[in-house]
């Protein structure tokens, strides 16, 4: 978008915050940039730039506007709904892969050279793999700055940097600061308080619904593993009311996040075992609640269907829940083949007693972490209350993940994935499906086979067979996972509602 320069002004001028990430605007007579909903009064056409990354801008030689912070906006949409080698680079980007294995493991993972790994990224965004990367070490950087009283030393390895001299100039030449003058300028609030734990706001695009989202993850929690605290006038430890907590196995150790929904962001509260790990959560946390999603894209497309313009417009910005572990999904997938949720909760929590990692939780009732493709490699079949075909396919399955020879990541071609998840025994259309919708993050996964889409579809006069509606569907393209959430929320199953919202249901 960002060479669409007349649209660029347009959103400049109006402050549209639905462009906030699309692209960025740097200031040719302050060297600064910022998102296009900066709230100050805005340049002259002639004295912007645009830019399709902050590390463009970065690289350009402006600073991020103190303002409007621009370092904070919500991720591209773009990397959501493609998936081509610029957008699998971006997502592993974003997960941490070029700290930790430099660009000839982002190279090796996505099975390109590092030469034209470089020359589409720089094509597309600007900027080449190091440049990103150091744009996200300096957000990094400052959220640590900001929400710890961690040394500054130890700030700077934490964020990823091979140096403190490295760190200080970063900072300096990014946000016109040193991280001393950062953290004086920070809010004092109550996250100092407790050693370890962080208070973030993730933003998102709005609307955001609230209610499948959080309805799905508390409804489909496993025991030890994932929970819901209900509303309480104090929360509980500091833990916001109201928040869905989960357990998290990241690449230097392990965490437990609670996610609140507020009005315009949703409140991040992390405990991390190592702080080289934010990054990442911070990242696998807005993919489990698809916070980067362009909502007024999806829902206009969905709206020119009649019948789904109504469901639309009653419940606006549906996200689409995903996972903070692909193959824990997995998983779980296979285990809740042909029975209810309460029964793939029972089965899942098992395994979480049995072959989980322990871990301690101060503030609420998590125990364990989600067992590893390794740990249930090891698992005796005979041990599996499950008919004798499932444990072949759950078998399997965790066979293949822990050798590597199936991959599930967020850098997965969807297609490709999809045909090797078909060729597993006991992989139907379903299964593949519900795991390219909601853990490789396919926008445009769609499960005409299942039972609620196809109640859903009979009580609106769509087509309820799986070939007639598949073919219906075709106009939802390519968006046709978040269809599923609308007509998923025809029923009156606990995944549409947010626990306060379900007791209240007849």
């Amino acid at each position: 978008m960002h060479t669409d320069t007349e649209r660029c002004v347009r959103a400049v001028r109006s402050k549209d915050a639905r462009f906030d990430g699309w692209f960025f605007t740097a200031v040719l007579t302050t060297g600064i940039y910022c998102r296009p909903s900066c709230p100050v009064v805005p340049p002259k056409p002639a004295n912007m730039v645009f830019h399709p990354s902050a590390a463009a801008c970065q690289q350009a030689g402006f600073r991020a506007c103190k303002r409007c912070r621009p370092d904070t906006s919500p991720g591209s949409p773009e990397w959501n709904h493609r998936a081509d080698l610029v957008a699998r680079a971006m997502r592993l980007i974003a997960d941490g892969v070029v700290d930790r294995e430099g660009v000839p493991g982002l190279a090796a993972r996505l099975g390109y050279s590092t030469r034209q790994i470089e020359r589409q990224l720089l094509a597309e965004l600007g900027a080449g793999p190091l440049a990103l990367a150091r744009a996200q070490r300096a957000q990094t950087a400052r959220l640590l700055i900001e929400t710890t009283r961690l040394p500054m030393a130890e700030i700077a390895f934490a964020a990823g940097f091979a140096s403190v001299r490295t760190f200080n100039d970063t900072v300096r030449e990014v946000f016109a600061l040193s991280p001393s003058d950062l953290r004086t300028r920070a809010p004092r609030d109550a996250s100092h308080a407790t050693p370890g734990a962080l208070s973030l706001r993730l933003p998102f695009r709005a609307p955001l619904n609230p209610d499948n989202l959080f309805g799905h993850l508390a409804a489909t929690a496993v025991p030890g593993v994932e929970e819901w605290l209900p509303h309480s006038p104090n929360g509980v430890g500091g833990t916001p009311s109201g928040a869905y907590r989960r357990t998290l196995r990241l690449p230097y150790g392990h965490g437990i996040v609670a996610l609140t929904p507020r009005p315009d962001h949703i409140a991040c509260r992390l405990t991390l075992g190592d702080p080289r790990d934010l990054t990442v959560a911070i990242s696998r946390c807005r993919r489990l609640l698809d916070l980067d999603a362009d909502p007024v894209a999806v829902d206009g497309q969905l709206r020119a269907d009649p019948v789904l313009a109504p469901l639309v417009d009653k419940a606006p910005g549906r996200r689409v829940p995903r996972t903070v572990d692909e193959a824990e999904f997995a998983v779980r997938a296979v285990l809740g083949q042909q029975v209810s949720t309460a029964a793939a909760r029972t089965h899942a929590a098992r395994l979480v007693t049995a072959h989980g990692t322990p871990l301690d939780d101060p503030e609420g009732g998590l125990t364990h972490l989600f067992p590893s493709p390794e740990a249930l490699a090891a698992v005796d079949p005979e041990t599996l209350a499950l008919p004798r075909t499932r444990r072949t396919t759950f078998t399997t399955l965790v066979s293949r993940l822990a050798g590597g020879e199936l991959h599930l990541g967020a850098d997965s071609d969807w297609p490709g994935t999809r045909a090797r998840l078909l060729a597993l025994p006991g992989f139907g259309p379903w299964t593949a499906d519900v795991i390219a919708m909601r853990a490789l993050g396919d926008p445009d996964a769609f499960l005409p086979t299942d039972l609620g889409i196809r109640r859903a579809a009979r009580e609106l006069g769509l087509p309820s067979t799986p070939a007639a509606l598949t073919a219906r569907a075709a106009g939802w393209r390519p968006w046709r996972a978040y269809a599923v959430q609308y007509l998923w929320a025809t029923d009156s199953h606990p995944i549409n509602f947010l626990p306060a919202q379900a007791t209240k249901e007849p």
